[in-house]
Parts: structure tokens; C-alpha cells; sequence
């Protein structure tokens, strides 16, 4: 197969270090694959929560990624890099990137990319590497959520959350979350949440110690911090795990120690984005094994709230930092 590639292509430019108004759109040359890498001509790329850090001036590039925003696309394969196998030019993907997403043309680690599911469109494909590359590393491999557990996920209608709910049901585990209006409750109810707890109105730890008659949850996935520490390990059960990948409100907590320790629980975290393509690979195995049979069985699904024109990058932005959405955000290219 011969695919005809531009020398140049559309990409949001970050000016400066600012509000959304700093994306816009530019044109340069097309990335060339290195070594064990593809070039993906880009459908569409996801919007996350480190692209508004990265924008903000807050969250640099990793060395060696591309200063472009954007941590996911799906598209189609059409350069391999040299020593590429298993990928061919033609091949529907979804990838995890350390930047360069939000572009017409994107390269990708060859082990961070996946076949785009059975009965998922290519589009919405885009919203599944980073919230499923970050839900499976940090509830399963980190949090081990076995079933028959209990498990809560903060913001439960976040793309994460909605990621989150679903895959701990498919397991087997008996799932909680938290979310902010009647509307996001809801949703969350849908997708496998046996109890959906409005934050605004109701003590999370009042209703889980109700809900498990005092026992706790099992595992806890929290992207809050802040106050939600302290609350988090006393709605923890003996043994229980808290997993924090980020944190909304502080990253600096005071602890009673004496909790932790004679409730033997345990607290870990992660980020994704500066990990090894080697690790990135090893949890890309995994959910190509364990994950995708469920997707393309339709019991596990991307949730997209709304997809931009890729020149409205500024307004998928105004968006996610609205909190208005429910699951993914995404930009598409044509």
C-alpha cells in the first residue's frame, strides 16, 4: 500500500502560557517516524486534564515529546518507523502519546498503539488510550480491584470516572462514585455505580459507612486530594488501598498516621505520561487481552460528551474547565 503523506499539516500552536485563547491554529511539517515508531494520520485526539496543566504553564513536556498538546489520537497507520512489526500501513489505531495529539498527522510508540475495537467508530476511538491506559494501571495493576471488592471512583462522569465505573462492574466488583449533580448520578447509575453520591448534598463517608455497614470500601481511586485524603482513608475497609493520580484541591495533606496504620491501609499514585514505552507496553498487552474483548462485546464503551472541529480547540478547552462534560472531549481533524 502506498499512502501519499503532505510535507505539511494543521496543528494547534500554543503562543504563550495562558487562558484557552493561546491555542490556535498553525501549520508545520509532518513528523517523521524514528526508530520503533509510526506516523498515524489523526482522526481524532482526546482532550484531558494535563493538556489545561500543560497549557497553563504548569505541566511541561516530558524530554523528547513533542511540545504539542495532546496525550491520545486514534487514526490510521500510514509510515512505520524502522524495526516496526505487528502494524501495518493502512491499520485503524487508537494510540497513547507524550504529545503532539491535537495535529493531522501524529507519531506513536508502536507498542503504545491499539486496534481500534469492533463496533467503535474511529472517531470515538480517540477517547479510549488515556483514560483506559490510566484506569487499568491504577485500580488493577496499583489498587489490585479483585472481584467481589467494593471500589470508589471521585468524579464518576469525568472521562476517567466513566471509565472507571464500568471496567470495575465487568470485574466484578461492587462500585461507588462520587459526582456533582443529579444529572452526572444518573449516568454513573447507568454505567455500573450501584450508589452514585451527589457531593454537593451528601457526606461520602456517611453514605459508603452506610452502604457497607461500616466495613469500608476495598480500593478508591481519587483525582480530588486535598481534604478528600482524610476522608478517603476513613471510608477505606482494613486492608483498603487509596490510589491518587491527581489532585484538584492541593497536593499537600495532613495525616493521622495511627488510621493508616492500624487499619493497615495503603496509599500509592502514579503518573503515566513519563513512564518507559516499555511500561506503557506492558499495560497496552493488557487491556488488548483483557479489556478490549469487553469493548468489542459491547459491555464496556468510550462515553463521549462532544467533538470539536480541531480549530475549536479553545472551546473544548472552555469545556473541560467548566467541568460541564460527561466522559470524553474530543477534537477531530476533518
Amino acid at each position: 500500500m502506498s499512502i501519499t503523506i503532505p510535507a505539511q499539516m494543521h496543528y494547534i500552536a500554543m503562543e504563550a502560557p495562558g487562558g484557552p485563547e493561546v491555542l490556535v491554529l498553525a501549520t508545520g511539517p509532518v513528523p517523521r517516524p524514528a526508530t520503533g515508531e509510526v506516523l498515524i494520520r489523526v482522526a481524532a485526539a482526546g482532550i484531558n486534564r494535563p493538556d489545561i496543566l500543560q497549557r497553563t504553564g504548569n505541566y511541561p513536556p516530558p524530554p523528547g515529546a513533542s511540545p504539542i498538546l495532546g496525550l491520545e489520537v486514534s487514526g490510521t497507520v500510514v509510515a512505520l518507523g524502522a524495526e516496526v512489526t505487528g502494524w501495518h500501513e493502512g491499520d485503524a489505531v487508537c494510540a497513547l502519546v507524550a504529545g503532539g495529539g491535537y495535529a493531522e498527522y501524529c507519531v506513536a510508540p508502536a507498542p503504545q498503539c491499539l486496534p481500534v475495537p469492533k463496533g467503535v467508530a474511529l472517531v470515538d476511538a480517540a477517547g479510549l488510550p488515556e483514560t483506559f491506559f490510566t484506569v487499568w494501571t491504577n485500580v488493577f495493576d496499583r489498587g489490585r480491584l479483585a472481584a467481589g471488592e467494593s471500589f470508589l471512583v471521585h468524579g464518576g462522569s469525568s472521562g476517567i470516572g466513566t471509565t472507571a465505573i464500568q471496567l470495575a462492574h465487568a470485574f466484578g466488583a461492587r462500585v461507588f462514585a462520587t459526582a456533582g449533580s443529579p444529572e452526572k448520578c444518573a449516568v454513573c447509575r447507568d454505567l455500573g455505580a450501584e450508589r452514585a453520591i451527589d457531593y454537593r448534598q451528601e457526606d461520602f463517608v456517611a453514605v459508603l459507612k452506610e452502604a457497607t455497614q461500616g466495613r469500608g470500601v476495598d480500593v478508591i481511586l481519587d483525582m480530588v486530594g486535598g481534604p478528600y485524603v482524610e476522608k478517603n482513608l476513613r471510608s477505606l475497609a482494613l486492608e483498603g488501598r487509596l490510589v491518587q493520580i491527581a489532585f484538584l484541591q492541593g497536593s499537600k495533606v495532613t495525616l493521622d498516621l495511627a488510621h493508616l496504620m492500624m487499619r493497615r491501609q495503603t496509599i500509592t499514585g502514579s503518573t503515566l505520561r513519563p513512564r518507559p514505552v516499555a511500561e506503557k507496553a506492558a499495560i497496552a498487552r493488557n487491556l488488548r487481552d483483557k479489556v478490549w474483548p469487553l469493548i468489542e462485546a459491547g459491555k464496556v464503551r468510550p462515553v463521549i460528551d462532544r467533538t470539536f472541529p480541531l480549530a475549536e480547540a479553545a472551546a473544548a478547552h472552555r469545556l473541560m474547565e467548566s467541568s460541564a462534560h460527561i466522559g470524553k472531549i474530543l477534537l477531530r481533524t476533518s
